[in-house]
């Protein structure tokens, strides 16, 4: 048999007093009281017990914390994306030799275009 930690012992000695109270303070009432004896009577048995049901539910054991959320990582198939189409001719510039006459030369840039 587990042993009873203190906090549950005192939870179930307080509602077995507060049960006692009940069942004692239920006596039916007597003529000579009136109505106002059992209806006093009756809201103060309500207030106790509504007192000792609540005290017993507020008090409970928290939950234990939710686990920590796992991140998973999910690799992306990959995608093959086609470049963009040509517009128009690709153009760059070449150096060219261009002769002045037949001895001397030098050189100019010139736009090629494919």
């Amino acid at each position: 048999m587990p042993a009873l930690s203190l906090s549950v012992l005192a939870r179930k000695s307080i509602c077995a007093a507060l049960l006692g109270a009940a069942v004692l303070s239920a006596a039916p009432a007597s003529a000579r009281d009136g109505r106002n004896g059992a209806l006093i009577g009756g809201a103060a048995a309500g207030v106790i017990g509504g007192l000792a049901v609540g005290a017993l539910l507020n008090n409970g054991a928290a939950p234990p914390p939710a686990p920590p959320a796992r991140r998973v990582y999910v690799e992306e198939e990959p995608v093959y994306v086609a470049p963009p189409p040509r517009r128009g001719p690709i153009c760059h510039y070449e150096r060219r030799k261009v002769w002045l006459d037949e001895v001397e030369f030098t050189y100019r840039r010139a736009e090629v275009c494919e």
